[in-house]
């Protein structure tokens, strides 16, 4: 397998990726309309007087009772629910058979999904799990997502995962039901039992990348390996497959939360604007 190296910074490159950016955007299907905690942030604001046209399924009979005159009872409308976009950049994301790693992917999927979010008027932040701080929080400054987008484009490839301890270190902070994509490996030990968490009281979507290297290789016999960032060492055979993706899918989409396997291999953005669609309509792997 080889090693991912730095992003190029030259100008160009970096317009390219806006570029590439903005096209996968609006090439998203989001489905945030049909969220499944869409209609949850809608509350009941006051009584007021009946007019032609507004429908008996309306009134508020305790106030027509009380008062004697007819009153339909007004709603505030529902607030957009933000989104934080979750990026495992941990060593694992950057090692890869293919020509793009999964790092590249998740870095890219990440920035396309928020500024979708943001073209539907829905605040997007971003999170690095790694060791490094790159964090903005749910906004509709298309600056900022693009310019922490950048960062996370440049940094060194050599940190351990933090997205479980990110997840709960987030979780206390988010005053309103939240949307929360993860776009991980799930490499870390923690990450399922993190992401059941959260997902008891958030809308949780894991978009979970894999590299063909990572089911096996095939032919080699027996060999050693090491994990990127955790340091696990282990003896395994090229004839087995060490594929966690079943498992991962099992124990997320039992407790809810919305689950999608993209392989680095395979074309990956059909079927995650296929899976946006199903999870719009409250149905695909997470449901």
């Amino acid at each position: 397998m080889k090693g991912t190296q730095q992003v190029e910074s030259a100008p160009s490159e970096a317009r390219k990726f806006e570029l590439a950016a903005q096209r996968l955007a609006s090439s998203l299907v989001f489905g945030m309309e049909e969220s499944i905690f869409h209609g949850s942030g809608i509350e009941y604001a006051q009584p007021r007087p009946y007019a032609p046209g507004d429908s008996i399924k309306l009134i508020d009979w305790k106030v027509t009772a009380r008062t004697g005159k007819h009153f339909v009872k007004e709603y505030q409308e529902p607030k957009r629910m933000p989104v934080y976009v979750l990026i495992d950049t941990s060593a694992s994301m950057c090692v890869s058979s293919q020509k793009m790693s999964k790092y590249a992917w998740a870095v890219s999927l990440g920035t396309g999904l928020a500024l979708s979010a943001q073209s539907n008027m829905m605040p997007a932040g971003l999170l690095g799990c790694g060791e490094q701080q790159l964090h903005v929080k749910p906004t509709l400054s298309e600056g900022q997502i693009m310019q922490t987008a950048h960062r996370l484009r440049k940094h060194g490839f050599l940190e351990s995962t933090t997205l479980g301890r990110r997840l709960r270190e987030l979780a206390p902070s988010l005053k309103t039901r939240t949307m929360i994509i993860v776009i991980s490996d799930l490499h870390d030990p923690d990450a399922l039992s993190a992401l059941k968490s959260v997902g008891q009281e958030h809308d949780c979507m894991v978009l979970h990348l894999q590299d063909k290297a990572e089911r096996g290789v095939q032919g080699a016999g027996l060999f050693r390996g090491q994990e990127a960032e955790t340091g696990w060492k282990f003896i395994g055979h090229g004839r087995k497959s060490y594929d966690h993706s079943a498992e991962c899918k099992y124990e997320l989409v039992r407790r809810g939360v919305h689950y999608q396997l993209l392989k680095t291999d395979e074309a990956i953005l059909p079927k995650l604007q296929f899976f946006l669609r199903m999870r719009g309509r409250g149905s695909g792997e997470g449901r």
